[in-house]
């Protein structure tokens, strides 16, 4: 086996072809290279230099060694070069795991983000429901997820992030607009158009009907979030949604919600990642960019996305005008 060390300083001095000058570079003596040089040859069982009067040559087997001694220390610096890049994100991937509400709403503006401070990692963003999430999670495929937690998991650790507000969506014009307020009961008897088993949604949902003790009239179960509001705006059905997903076609009068009673029913969502394991820099990162967000944000109290993206937006301006007065 080659000693590597031996090989080191045997490349030096093919380099300078001299000893003293290979002893400075390495910050050695000039007897110490003299002996290992002695020494891989022999270990070799090969002569790697003649001299000529004070001057030094590589012999022809020395010329062999020193080509693949370049490209092995060429390598070696690239590995240096590596992982200085890796250790301040200038290199590197983020996989990260999401539901498609948050993909579509949430995502762009947090990647964004994320990005302006680390333009170099590459992000892997994955959609589905807060169940398969919580899978992938498990299986490695993600190092962190934003979703609403999917039961008990206890291999995942859950860091609370925001609140989403949740609604009732029906078509403009649906008889029940006209109540004051509906009531879960009255619910049960209109054809509903169900998030997918496994979405956080549809835990909350199933949560609601099970406290009345009444069972949903689902006529369809879909992760598409906007064919569900295609759906219920011509009237197929109504819905339970995350608000800030349908904030557009509210304002829009595209859709229109029902008063429900008692209080405002809301989704915990959380940043999710597995206990135990360490995590990756670009993923320390964002988690951290997460969480100064959540505290600068005040989401103590109920809040969800939209207070993210507008706290999230003043910060991306101010950010704009002190790099314009530069």
């Amino acid at each position: 086996m080659v000693n590597f060390n031996q090989f080191r300083i045997f490349y030096y001095a093919a380099k300078h072809l001299n000893f003293t000058r290979a002893a400075e570079a390495m910050f050695i003596s000039q007897p110490a290279v003299t002996v290992q040089v002695k020494a891989f040859e022999a270990a070799c069982g090969i002569r790697l230099f003649k001299k000529g009067g004070r001057r030094l040559w590589l012999t022809d087997e020395g010329r062999v060694l020193y080509e693949l001694a370049q490209k092995v220390f060429a390598l070696e610096k690239e590995i240096e070069n590596t992982v200085a890049d890796l250790r301040h994100l200038k290199r590197g991937v983020l996989r990260i795991g999401t539901t498609k509400a948050y993909a579509r709403y949430f995502m762009p503006n947090m990647l964004s983000s994320f990005l302006a401070r680390h333009p170099e990692i590459k992000i892997q963003l994955n959609e589905g429901s807060s169940l398969d999430m919580t899978r992938s999670l498990l299986d490695f495929k993600n190092e962190v997820a934003i979703i609403a937690k999917a039961g008990d998991v206890p291999r995942i650790e859950y860091v609370p992030f925001s609140q989403e507000e949740m609604t009732v969506i029906v078509a403009p014009g649906h008889p029940l607009l006209k109540r004051k307020s509906v009531d879960f009961k009255a619910l049960a008897s209109e054809p509903f158009i169900m998030k997918e088993t496994g979405s956080g949604t549809r835990r909350l949902v199933d949560r609601l009907f099970e406290r009345i003790q009444c069972r949903p009239k689902i006529l369809m179960e879909t992760s598409n979030t906007e064919f569900i509001k295609q759906l219920v705006q011509r009237g197929d059905g109504v819905s339970f949604l995350v608000r800030q997903a349908v904030v557009v076609e509210l304002a829009e009068k595209k859709l229109a919600e029902l008063p429900l009673d008692g209080p405002l029913q809301y989704m915990d969502v959380s940043i999710a990642y597995l206990k135990g394991q360490p995590l990756s820099l670009p993923a320390r990162a964002f988690i951290d960019i997460l969480e100064n967000i959540q505290r600068d944000s005040n989401l103590s109290s109920p809040g969800g996305i939209g207070m993210i993206l507008a706290r999230m937006m003043a910060e991306r301006r101010k950010e704009r005008q002190a790099g314009s007065l530069r």
